[in-house]
């Protein structure tokens, strides 16, 4: 598909209307009902506006977790987590809620601020695409919101596509042939003395070799598979070297001119192609004293394939379909 310009409406499908939010990525849709009985064309429209903008956003929606769930089966097979919090709903195996994360600190003796900063103690380390330490990571996310504060919490996306394309011609040559590691907890900074978190993640480690840059299996675009959550180290590279052409390309991925940012609101929707962005998640809300409730539904994904058609090379921890 072609972008008909920034700004304007454009018709994909019966009465979708897709309006582009930023130059490179996301899209506000209009004249759908999400929580209605979408027909095939409308279900085409919304898969190709997401294939197009790699984010799309939904107003005003009126789903609950009934529809949340059959939504997504419109665009695929849900995933089932094996594991999820107390506030994600039991009778809803597919919906994960997000305030479930503000428990995962406690079970390792942590406030959730302090789990963060250890997580997260740089603004790159942040981005992410959702488990990208698996080998199959989900192919696509569906996050509605149900409770957000008046101000604050706004999510960030970037367009993966868009950043590769924007790269040098011998950068790219030199990126289509890398693979990189990616692990689960990777750049976490422990706590002095013994650590119950760490202990978690050298007995339950999750790593993949995945190629840097992958091919889209649906629109053939190459991807800068990169980000400062999951990736580990540059296959073959020195550290010193991965350090440098990592920090480099994730720099070039989160260039302002390749992003999106959303302001939520109950009722809000965001449809995401995991597969070609990351987002960051927002960091500025722990002061707020106002709940943020969100709901969210991946998709199945597939194995990455990479330039030279190898696919992803699952280390430890991961197979694909097996959660």
């Amino acid at each position: 598909m072609t972008d008909s310009g920034a700004g304007t409406d454009q018709e994909y499908e019966g009465k979708v209307e897709v309006r582009p939010a930023a130059g490179h990525i996301g899209a506000d849709v209009t004249g759908v009902d999400l929580a209605g009985d979408l027909d095939d064309a409308t279900v085409a429209g919304i898969r190709a506006a997401v294939l197009r903008w790699k984010v799309v956003f939904f107003r005003g929606q009126r789903l609950d977790h009934a529809g949340h769930v059959a939504l997504a089966r419109r665009f695929g097979e849900p995933v089932v987590l094996p594991r999820r919090g107390s506030a994600s709903p039991p009778d809803f195996p597919e919906i994960e809620t997000t305030a479930d994360r503000l428990e995962l600190g406690g079970r390792f003796g942590m406030d959730h601020d302090e789990w963060l900063r250890r997580r997260r103690h740089t603004v790159l380390r942040g981005w992410h695409c959702d488990h990208g330490a698996r080998v199959d990571p989900p192919a696509a996310t569906i996050l509605r919101a149900e409770t957000v504060p008046p101000y604050g919490g706004d999510t960030t996306w970037a367009n993966l596509a868009a950043a590769y394309a924007g790269l040098s011609a011998p950068v790219r040559e030199f990126a289509d042939r890398l693979r990189a590691e990616h692990r689960l907890g990777v750049g976490y900074q422990p706590r002095p003395g013994d650590d119950a978190y760490l202990r978690h993640l050298l007995d339950h480690q999750t790593a993949t070799e995945h190629p840097l840059v992958r091919v889209h299996p649906e629109t053939g675009e190459r991807i800068l598979f990169v980000n400062g959550y999951y990736v580990e180290q540059i296959t073959g590279l020195s550290r010193p070297e991965s350090r440098a052409v990592l920090e480099m390309l994730l720099e070039q991925a989160t260039r302002p001119e390749y992003t999106v940012r959303l302001r939520w609101e109950p009722g809000t929707v965001a449809f995401w192609d995991n597969r070609a962005t990351i987002h960051l998640a927002p960091g500025d809300t722990a002061h707020l004293d106002h709940p943020r409730i969100m709901h969210r539904v991946m998709l199945s994904g597939d194995v990455p394939v990479g330039v030279d058609g190898r696919p992803s090379r699952p280390l430890t921890g991961t197979a694909p379909g097996r959660w």
